[in-house]
């Protein structure tokens, strides 16, 4: 397949869908460096002959292809294979397109222009989700990762991104931010928070609670629709955020 190897072992095997050769060369590479093989399809016809060839673990599938719209791609992948992780890349960013590459069956979906330290996330989650972990340790995939809207949190590399956009935190910022994403739309106290992740009950520290929530919410709310929510007396919950929601100050 014009030079590319196709023999099958235990490596993960990614399958790179893009009529752009520098973005495939730098997926492709990202790929690699992850210990992972990738295989690079410049138009739709390809990407289905080489998915038959090399039986990939992931996709990551470009929505305008040159000759295949990236959706009848992805519905022919999908027919062949019901369980393969294909994550879309599109400069779309309407609801009604992501919503329209979810229902056909895509499991995940990144807006040009992203970050690719994000796509590789996905991927590693989206591997994961399937069980995939042959070969070397790199190949293991052993990233736990939570997703809330567009909010990522990676636990093995202490990294957030809201979006495509990279949210630096700081230890104690991730932990707390990590154990509301994980009981998303509950409601906690700042005596339970304290407790969770602080250790503590001491009640002249609910302060400190208030202070890590604002600056939480500046670094993952601000200019942008609020995930981070005030329970008036009761405490703080997160949610994803909604289309028309008003946008955070």
């Amino acid at each position: 397949m014009h030079g590319q190897d196709v023999t099958r072992d235990n490596t993960v095997r990614v399958l790179i869908v893009d009529d752009e050769p520098e973005l495939s060369a730098l997926l492709s590479a990202a790929v690699a460096d992850a210990g992972w093989q990738p295989y690079v399809a410049g138009g739709g016809h390809k990407a289905i002959r080489l998915a038959r060839d090399c039986a990939p673990h992931a996709v990551v599938l470009d929505w305008m292809l040159p000759d295949l719209d990236g959706l009848h791609v992805l519905r022919r992948l999908r027919s062949e294979n019901t369980r393969l992780p294909i994550l879309m890349l599109t400069a779309r960013d309407a609801l009604a397109h992501r919503l329209e590459g979810l229902s056909a069956g895509a499991d995940d979906y990144v807006t040009k222009p992203f970050a690719l330290e994000e796509v590789m996330l996905r991927l590693r989650g989206l591997l994961r989700r399937v069980g995939t972990g042959a070969g070397t340790a790199k190949t293991a995939v052993p990233e736990s990762v939570r997703r809330l809207g567009d909010l990522v949190l990676s636990e093995s590399s202490r990294e957030a991104w809201r979006g495509s956009t990279p949210v630096r935190l700081t230890t104690k910022e991730f932990d707390l931010l990590w154990f509301l994403m994980g009981r998303p739309r509950q409601v906690f106290s700042k005596a339970q928070l304290l407790d969770r992740i602080w250790n503590s009950s001491f009640d002249g520290e609910g302060n400190l609670i208030e202070v890590y929530i604002y600056s939480l919410r500046s670094k993952i709310d601000k200019g942008r629709a609020p995930m981070i929510h005030t329970v008036r007396g009761l405490g703080y919950t997160i949610r994803p955020a909604e289309d028309g929601h008003p946008v955070a100050p």
